[in-house]
């Protein structure tokens, strides 16, 4: 249970309290409305079954009656022609039609009698007629059974033809069922008539019968074929659509055909449906008033909270920039005091240290002790600086460090806006001067990524400083320009938090640090700004305009080494030789190998 409890243990107030409120109103109103809902589908499904029985049973008596009734009629025709020594006449046959309009023709034996108006009315041939009733389909064996066929496919037209016997004989009546039809009626009920083969007689979609459909694939058609068709039964079912129906069928006595009727559930179901969904919206209207009582009543603690919350959440991606008001003196106002004198110390401790490190430290991202990396350091620092500070002195004297301060601040500003945006780490400022790697506590994905976003670092800040400098005149020395070195080198390092328990940096060493700072210190001996060596030269050749310089000899290794001027990005604008890049560096283009090689002992 503690564990359930756990997560709502950090809910806002004002969602605990709507919470409860809500659940109690669900389960309350749910129960209620699902138990009406229940009740009301059994009387419903009872009723449905029970109507759609008596109607099954109603129609199927009306089309016994009914077929009865034409049997009748051609029995006492057929017997009334006999008794007459004259046998039939015409003014008999015409007599006979005229009360039976819906008879097509009769056959017994070779006798054939058409209704000469049927014919006319309907366009039929009567020859046409004559060779179906005398067809082997209708005459295929006897029965004691009255047997029923569907002609309509053949005649085009809705059309039955009735076969019984007569003593020796076999009588065939073909007849149009049409006002049995319009004697169903209408409503959700659906009657059709089937013979026990399932082929379909009469049905509301004169299209089926007209296409000889035959449905003993239809669950209740199956049923009743099973039991003979000669009992009733309801039953519910589902059709190939996958609609759910009532079902019941009434067996024909006598007969091969039998009468169903079928109504959907989702026709005797729809006022459950639509009670139940007046319960649910009436459910959700008393939720949704209740939540709203709660809600505000709820505001005047659930604001402190919530705003005090997402300060928190603010602070733990990183962002001390927060303002907090207190708009009370409970203890709420009291803690949102507290917490705002917490942010703006959080802001201040920002500014001593780098703040993207200590917010990965804080989510565990970086653990305690070294790691190996493949990495790309990178140094820089400005020319000529302490000539620069010691004329900051001679103009501002007292006031000139102040002045350096600020002059530097905004050149740090720059540089550092340049090693952010390529998703690279600020590790110290030494002086005048700016470490900061690539691939350590954050990384592109891979060494060739950190290595070309370092060198695309130094570029921006190329860029940067040409755009600071328009602002500055070459000889003021009180706002002098800015020129600096940069010294980019890629390897195996090991990064991790160094110092004690009382203060920790994140950083790297390994000798590639320390071949990136001497590469750094080549620049003023070579007339270059950005040095890289041949190990990030090799990751980056593809993407940048470089040009190799002559190699030197640092302190502690045996071999000279390989060391490449980066002119620019392949395909941006600006220089495109070292010539080009000097001349917009202002820097001295006779650097020559020797200064080089002293530079790198």
């Amino acid at each position: 249970m503690k564990k359930l409890l756990k997560p709502f243990e950090y809910f806002p107030i004002g969602t605990k309290l709507v919470i409860i409120i809500s659940v109690f109103a669900i389960l309350s109103l749910g129960t209620l409305t699902f138990l009406v809902t229940v009740i009301s589908t059994a009387d419903v499904r009872l009723q449905a079954e029970y109507n759609n029985f008596t109607i099954n049973r109603q129609a199927g008596l009306l089309a016994h009656e009914s077929f009865k009734a034409i049997q009748s009629s051609v029995l006492f025709y057929l017997n009334m022609t006999e008794r007459f020594t004259a046998g039939r006449s015409r003014a008999m046959e015409r007599e006979f039609f005229d009360h039976n309009g819906n008879i097509a023709a009769i056959a017994y034996s070779s006798v054939f009698i058409p209704n000469d108006s049927f014919l006319l009315s309907g366009d039929f041939s009567e020859q046409t007629l004559r060779n179906y009733l005398f067809s082997e389909a209708v005459n295929a064996g006897r029965s004691d059974t009255t047997v029923f066929f569907n002609a309509s496919p053949i005649f085009s037209h809705s059309l039955i033809c009735l076969v019984f016997n007569r003593g020796n004989q076999t009588v065939r009546v073909l007849f149009s069922p049409d006002n049995l039809a319009d004697s169903f009626g209408t409503g959700p009920n659906t009657n059709f008539l089937v013979t026990n083969a399932g082929e379909l007689l009469l049905h509301p979609d004169n299209d089926l019968v007209l296409k000889g459909t035959n449905i003993s694939s239809l669950p209740i058609v199956a049923i009743m074929q099973e039991e003979g068709g000669s009992s009733g039964m309801q039953i519910s079912y589902t059709d190939d659509n996958g609609q759910r129906f009532f079902g019941a069928y009434y067996g024909l006595d006598g007969t091969d055909a039998a009468l169903i009727t079928t109504i959907p559930h989702a026709v005797v179901f729809e006022a459950v449906r639509r009670t139940t969904f007046q319960n649910i919206f009436l459910t959700f209207a008393v939720l949704f008033l209740a939540i709203l009582f709660i809600w505000f009543f709820s505001k005047t603690i659930s604001t402190p909270a919530r705003t005090l919350a997402a300060a928190a959440m603010q602070i733990e991606s990183g962002n001390f920039d927060i303002e907090l008001h207190p708009k009370s003196n409970d203890e709420l106002g009291q803690l949102t005091k507290s917490f705002a004198k917490m942010t703006s110390a959080l802001k201040i401790f920002g500014r001593f240290t780098n703040k993207d490190i200590a917010v990965k430290a804080m989510r565990g991202n970086i653990k305690p002790g070294g790691l190996k990396k493949h990495a790309t350091i990178f140094f820089s620092d400005i020319r000529n600086f302490t000539e620069k500070t010691e004329n900051f002195t001679a103009v501002f004297g007292e006031e000139a460090s102040g002045r350096i301060v600020s002059w530097l601040n905004q050149y740090f500003a720059a540089m550092i806006q340049c090693v952010e945006k390529t998703n690279g780490i600020v590790d110290k400022f030494i002086g005048d001067g700016l470490m900061a790697h690539w691939g350590t506590a954050a990384t592109a994905g891979s060494p060739e990524a950190d290595a070309y976003n370092g060198v695309k670092a130094a570029l921006m800040m190329r860029e940067s400083l040409v755009h600071l400098n328009l602002h500055r005149e070459k000889k003021d020395s009180g706002n002098p320009q800015i020129h600096i070195g940069c010294g980019i080198n890629t390897g195996m390092v090991t990064a991790g938090q160094l110092g004690s328990e009382q203060r920790l940096e994140y950083t790297v060493v390994g000798d590639p640090v320390n071949l990136a700072s001497r590469t750094e210190s080549l620049n003023k001996a070579m007339g270059t700004d950005i040095l890289i060596t041949e190990n990030t030269w090799a990751m980056v050749k593809d993407e940048f305009i470089t040009e190799e310089m002559p190699e030197v000899n640092v302190k502690g290794r045996k071999n000279p080494v390989r060391i490449f001027a980066v002119i620019n990005e392949k395909g941006a604008p600006g220089p495109q030789t070292l010539p080009e890049l000097r001349k917009l560096l202002e820097t001295d283009s006779d650097a020559s190998k020797k200064a080089a090689n002293n530079a790198g002992k």
